[in-house]
């Protein structure tokens, strides 16, 4: 009988904006284009910075472009794969969330969901969890 593949988790701590930034960056230069990041934390942890620092490192060039959707529940970026930025902050029901039809992008681009805990599936892909901490660090673990 086969095993499933074990998970493999990182954790580190970020002192800043930069930081938590170029963790993504390199993280999404691994890539191959079909990957979900499931993005869960606090209001203001840090998980804007990370899908920036995500779409930094699949080559979109302005960053600054990359902003929460809380009101548009999809931003759409160009890099060396397209990139489907929820956000499902704004919803609260199961039937909100499956209605957005986000499935449909599996497979297509990287899909990066931020507030990914309102998800009603167990969805394999790489879970990031951001926590502040103690003088406004973030812990951030990493879970493939």
């Amino acid at each position: 009988m086969r095993r499933p593949p074990r998970a493999k988790t990182r954790e580190m701590t970020s002192a800043s904006e930069e930081e938590t930034f170029r963790l993504a960056r390199d993280l999404a230069k691994t890539f191959n284009g079909r990957e979900i990041v499931l993005l869960t934390g606090e209001l203001g942890a840090g998980k804007t910075v990370f899908a920036k620092g995500l779409a930094a490192g699949l080559g979109f060039k302005d960053t600054r472009l990359v902003c929460s959707p809380s009101y548009t529940l999809l931003n759409i970026y160009q890099g060396k794969y397209p990139i489907y930025h929820f956000d499902l902050y704004r919803l609260s029901k199961p039937s909100e969330i499956r209605d957005l039809g986000w499935e449909d992008f599996l497979d297509n681009g990287v899909v990066v969901v931020e507030w990914a805990e309102k998800l009603d599936a167990d969805i394999h892909g790489i879970h990031v969890s951001i926590k502040v901490g103690k003088s406004g660090q973030r812990k951030i673990r990493i879970e493939r």
